[in-house]
């Protein structure tokens, strides 16, 4: 079964995102505003920069417009504002929490979990309202097999960020890992509602509906 294999795949995109090998050619670089209003214009090249830009510049305020474009007709925009939405996840708006947050990913990138845990606590504490903070102390609940630590995190990740894909995609993971794939599929049908381009988790929705299929069957 390829379940497994799909789920493990999903890890990524519970953490950070799934990077983006698209690339917008060279433009000059648009205001803010400029940004913004391009999102929904016709010009494919000046949407290509908006989006990618807003990565830089965007904030929560912005994430409406930018996640309209995960729906767009251009693949290189939506592959863009997968990668500029995680961005703007990721920053807290506080310098001194940004630059924890750091350290808190290259401990995860380094496999020191322990560290990692402490350093988003610390996060989640200076700022409860920074969803990001919970989302990578959830992950790494995740990833050391402590699921309902995990659960409790995505919780509150998706009070504060309830279009949060990423989070979504990671309930799915820990049903899945539970043995609940009626669960899991609820939250992986609720990921791709939010963002229709995650490959993954639409293979991995059809891998489950055949597994309950055979369950419903008694014949797994």
């Amino acid at each position: 079964m390829k379940t497994l294999a799909l789920v493990l795949a999903l890890v990524l995109a519970f953490i950070v995102g799934l990077p983006t090998t698209a690339h917008a050619q060279p433009r000059q670089r648009p205001t803010h505003d400029e940004a913004v209003a391009a999102l929904a214009g016709k010009d494919l090249e000046a949407r290509r920069q908006a989006v990618a830009w807003l990565g830089e510049l965007g904030t929560s305020a912005d994430l409406p417009a930018m996640m309209k474009t995960l729906r767009d007709p251009d693949e290189v925009v939506r592959a863009l504002a997968e990668s500029s939405i995680w961005q703007v996840w990721s920053r807290s708006g506080d310098a001194k929490v940004d630059a924890l947050f750091a350290v808190g990913v290259e401990q995860m990138s380094s496999g020191d979990a322990k560290g990692a845990i402490e350093t988003f606590t610390k996060i989640i504490q200076a700022r409860p309202d920074f969803a990001e903070g919970w989302n990578k102390r959830a992950t790494i609940y995740f990833l050391t097999g402590e699921y309902e630590k995990s659960l409790k995190d995505c919780d509150e990740v998706v009070k504060r960020n309830p279009q949060h894909w990423g989070v979504l995609s990671g309930y799915g993971q820990i049903y899945v890992r539970l043995g609940q794939p009626e669960q899991a599929l609820v939250y992986f049908q609720r990921a791709l509602q939010v963002n229709p381009n995650l490959k993954q988790v639409e293979a991995m929705i059809e891998d489950l509906k055949q597994v309950l299929i055979e369950k419903r069957k008694g014949t797994i």
